[in-house]
């Protein structure tokens, strides 16, 4: 989408200043301490304001900021990139280097007449996360923040599970009196799958605040309405009912207007009515062809993903309320009394289909959650979660 000026992107300077604030200032007592997390649904703005918006702030704040997107690449094993992202780091700056040299041997990479392998450094390495990060803390002078995007794809394998508690290992190293200090920031766009790793007392982050990502509002829409590059004007205030109803995504609002951009047999008059149309069969399309996937599942796959997104963070597959609400579930969707049945085998065959049709996400230690957050709300509209509340 093409719009007037250079800047493309919408800043949000006042909102990153206040948490960098919040995450650098932690108050004595608070949970915080433990790491914040950052929950917004996807392709809603959350990732362009980390990056466009909190790091420079946080930098400017003078902490050294290390960003790991685990989403970049969803093959990789999210341990891989976390331990690759504070190596890389690691190979800015030379003082580090010879820091670590000197706790563990020496070989590959040549500093200053030292050298050192930085495959040392990692997960059951000569050199751990939590030596490496003080080390980086020791040399900066300076309060390092670990900034993960996508944080609930970690628990996906057993070694990003292992990341974690090695970053707070070392998060309960650095924050001692003798370095300058972590903060861990983890933003997800699935808040029950962000939950997994702050809920129980066997998680690494047990504790830490679950903070409700600010959507994109009037102000977004404003920005949006006087730098568009269309041939009729948009009403501020009609965009914004529409961008409400669009789950708050920019990319509806901007497919809607790549249409218009292009159309020049269109009537700048009739401009803002088509728009409207436009955005609203953006919706419907968006929603359809989760339905269309919705629809050709099997009466248990679609049972088992209605009761999941009845159940949010309680769901839990296997207990027997559930395999009722199974049975149940199918008898709503017109499976007679006595062919709807509902089984520990029957529902993880429907498990492993549903993930593999990427509906459903699994984390490393066996909990569920739905892949997209908003498909509950979706379900929800359509009437397919009647009766299992």
């Amino acid at each position: 989408m093409a719009l007037r000026d250079h800047d493309n992107v919408f800043h949000r300077p006042e909102l990153a200043r206040s948490l960098a604030d919040k995450i650098l200032h932690v108050a004595v007592g608070s949970a915080s301490a433990s790491g914040i997390f950052l929950a917004a649904p996807r392709r809603t703005g959350k990732s362009t304001f980390v990056r466009e918006d909190l790091r420079p702030a946080l930098e400017a704040a003078d902490a050294l900021v290390l960003y790991v997107d685990l989403w970049a690449n969803p093959a990789a094993n999210p341990g891989a990139v976390i331990v690759g992202a504070v190596r890389a780091m690691l190979a800015e700056r030379d003082g580090v280097i010879q820091r670590l040299a000197k706790r563990a041997g020496l070989s590959g990479m040549n500093v200053a007449g030292v050298q050192f392998d930085l495959e040392r450094v990692g997960l059951d390495r000569d050199v751990s996360l939590a030596d490496a990060l003080a080390a980086l803390s020791d040399d900066s002078g300076k309060i390092i923040v670990l900034i993960i995007d996508e944080a609930q794809h970690a628990i996906t394998t057993p070694e990003g599970s292992e990341a974690l508690f090695a970053l707070k290992a070392a998060r309960d190293e650095l924050n001692s009196s003798a370095h300058h200090g972590l903060r861990l920031v983890c933003t997800g766009s699935n808040r029950d799958k962000l939950a997994m790793l702050r809920n129980g007392k066997d998680q690494a982050f047990f504790g830490a605040p679950m903070v409700s990502f600010p959507p994109l509002g009037a102000d977004y829409i404003a920005w949006f309405c006087t730098r568009v590059d269309l041939p009729f004007q948009l009403d501020s205030g009609m965009v914004l009912n529409l961008f409400e109803q669009a789950g708050h995504r920019p990319e509806v609002i901007y497919a809607a207007a790549d249409v218009f951009r292009f159309d020049f047999a269109l009537d700048p008059a009739a401009g803002p009515a088509r728009f409207g149309e436009e955005v609203k069969s953006q919706i419907e399309a968006m929603n359809g062809e989760l339905m269309k996937v919705v629809h050709s599942l099997t009466p248990i796959q679609s049972a088992v993903l209605r009761v999941m997104a009845s159940q949010g963070e309680s769901f839990a597959p296997f207990e027997a309320a559930t395999l009722e609400l199974y049975r149940r579930a199918l008898v709503i969707a017109g499976v007679g009394e006595s062919e709807a049945r509902a089984d520990v085998p029957g529902v993880q065959s429907a498990l492993l289909a549903l993930q593999e049709k990427k509906l459903v996400w699994r984390a490393a230690r066996g909990v569920y959650s739905l892949e997209e957050q908003a498909m509950a709300e979706t379900l929800q509209r359509s009437g397919m979660l009647s009766g299992l509340n």
